[in-house]
């Protein structure tokens, strides 16, 4: 594995792989033009935006009446109709319709699942009401599901897209009933207050800005009641003036539920009063929720004979409302189902014989191709790994020569003048006198010290756990009498995350700079620093022999194998040779 990843770094390799690389990129290029050039076979799709906004506009007409059954069946036709290529408007505006619907039947988890699905579309349409529609129907979901953050990113996005002032006002307020929910009244007031200083009108509907504009008044008297302002019933007061003048039964349960919350604790006669109004406006609506509500406060409230029929009527309405809601998913999923039958029949009725045989020709043609791509590629692959296992044995084979070299040149460069005087020693020499016998002890001692130093700079190098203490061994071996040698935060590099590779070189690059110290430089102090920078170790070695001055250094015998050492593992090197005494030698690499 060594040798293919020093394969890799070659730069005929890195060539060959581009190349092969290349081949992929235009052989998936190929396939997708194929794949285009056979869209002009195909039925050009139909455009039915008249016949879906006539669909549309029906549910519209039920959705408005709280036909919801009724609305999800002509909103069902319009999206079988509906080609979101080609129709993106009305795609985005029915499925958020019928996630309208499912919300008001508290279908949650349904209703953020249909939504979901208008999301890819809403960048492919310029108009803004879309994406408001969209964003706001996402932010009611999380409200209703408690996740009151993610209501108020998503009212934060249709925010954007509001156009005008007077759809600023109402996100702004939708915001602000959030917080209410949070109970970050003082955040709500913040937002409501500057609605209410200034009324912004709709620019066609007066009727709607009046609606507006009360329910911002309701909500901020709720907040300063809640935040203890004696403001709160001026506002609820002039909300429900409002709602009166437009005899908006719906708007005011809310008003004057409010009203007997303020009372309650003030004036229990008006607690009273206006709880029984809410209520009754909600039978007048036949909203069951509202009902609801309103009964919840009129017990509240309530101290008479009837306390407990209202408690009654209470259980019973909720038990109505559970009951009421699963039968409506039911319905609904009756309508889904034969929506998906009857989109399932049209489509098959669009299917030819003819078509079918066209598009086994294709998948034909195209398997063809993508089998003679993959031959190619296959081929390129077995030829990229032929040739890397090829170069890794050719390096192998170099490498051994030159340790081979190597080794001779050392015993012939050290050991071949010893051993020559020695044997000449013995030979003109009488061994038996203390001289002589003393000098060839010694030049045998030297040259079986020589041997032991050759031997162990070509020996296997150990990078297991011991190897902090072989390195070191091996540094402490050049220590003499006459030189000192210091290692500088050796203990703080993690040596078992270094792969084996790097710590051979490590090895071998500081025995080859104290061989051509020992040899060269006459220096009697070494220092050694390890470091940890960025993710790269440092190691800095100096020394104060005679240094190299300013002459241009030359790489040769140790340095340059050095060099080459430190480029297989992606390091770079630093000589200081503008020092008149000393040497100074820096090398980093990646962890």
């Amino acid at each position: 594995m060594k040798n293919l990843y020093s394969a890799f770094k070659n730069k005929v390799v890195l060539k060959s792989f581009l190349v092969i690389l290349s081949m992929l990129l235009v052989s998936i290029l190929f396939l997708k033009q194929l794949y285009k050039t056979e869209a002009p076979l195909k039925e050009k799709a139909k455009d039915n935006t008249a016949a879906i906004k006539i669909l549309f506009d029906k549910g519209d007409i039920q959705f408005d009446k709280s036909e919801y059954d009724s609305a999800l069946f002509y909103y069902n036709k319009a999206l079988i109709l509906c080609d979101p290529k080609i129709n993106h408007e009305e795609y985005v505006f029915i499925v958020a319709s019928i996630a309208n619907i499912q919300q008001n039947n508290s279908d949650l988890i349904a209703a953020e699942a249909t939504l979901t699905k208008t999301l890819p579309h809403l960048k492919k349409i310029k108009e803004p009401k879309y994406a408001r529609y969209v964003y706001t129907l996402m932010a009611y979901n999380y409200y209703n599901n408690y996740d009151y953050r993610s209501a108020i990113l998503y009212h934060r996005k249709a925010l954007k897209f509001a156009d005008d002032l007077f759809k600023k006002s109402i996100i702004l307020n939708d915001i602000a009933v959030v917080y209410i929910e949070q109970k970050k009244y003082k955040e709500a007031v913040d937002l409501l207050y500057p609605l209410a200083v200034k009324k912004i009108k709709h620019k066609t509907k007066p009727l709607q800005t009046e609606y507006q504009y009360s329910l911002i008044l309701d909500n901020l008297g709720f907040c300063y009641f809640k935040l203890g302002n004696p403001k709160a019933v001026d506002y609820l007061r002039k909300s429900l003036e409002i709602k009166l003048e437009q005899k908006d039964d719906y708007s005011s349960i809310a008003t004057y539920k409010f009203l007997s919350m303020y009372y309650q604790n003030r004036n229990s006669t008006l607690a009273e009063m206006y709880a029984k109004k809410s209520y009754m406006n909600a039978c007048k609506v036949n909203s069951a929720a509202n009902k609801a509500n309103s009964l919840a406060q009129l017990i509240k409230s309530y101290n008479g004979n009837n306390l407990k029929k209202y408690s009654l009527d209470y259980i019973k309405l909720i038990d109505s409302i559970t009951t009421g809601r699963q039968k409506a998913r039911n319905q609904f999923s009756r309508i889904k189902y034969d929506a998906s039958i009857d989109k399932a029949e049209n489509l098959h009725l669009k299917i030819q014989k003819a078509e079918n045989d066209l598009q086994i020709e294709r998948q034909k043609n195209r398997t063809i191709i993508l089998y003679a791509i993959l031959a190619v590629v296959i081929a390129a692959i077995l030829f990229l790994f032929f040739y890397l296992s090829s170069k890794s044995k050719k390096e192998k084979k170099e490498a051994i020569l030159k340790s081979e070299f190597r080794i001779s040149r050392k015993l012939h460069d050290e050991l071949a003048k010893d051993v020559f005087q020695t044997i000449s020693l013995a030979q003109n020499k009488d061994l038996e006198t203390g001289e002589n016998k003393e000098q060839f002890l010694k030049s045998l001692d030297s040259i079986y010290a020589k041997t032991r130093n050759i031997s162990k700079e070509n020996s296997v190098i150990k990078t297991d756990k011991d190897f902090p203490f072989i390195l070191k061994e091996m540094i402490s071996g050049f220590k003499t009498a006459d030189l000192n040698i210091l290692i500088n935060g050796f203990d703080t590099i993690q040596w078992n995350k270094i792969n084996e590779n790097k710590k051979i070189i490590i090895f071998r690059i500081l025995q080859e700079l104290f061989l051509n110290m020992k040899k060269h430089s006459k220096a009697n102090l070494v220092s050694i620093t390890f470091k940890i920078i960025d993710k790269n170790i440092s190691v800095t070695y100096s020394d104060n022999g005679i240094g190299i001055g300013n002459k241009t250094l030359i790489l040769k015998n140790g340095l340059s194998n050095v060099e080459n050492r430190i480029k297989t593992i992606n390091g770079t090197i630093i000589f200081d040779n503008n020092s008149e005494i000393g040497f100074k030698f820096s090398f980093t690499f990646p962890l």
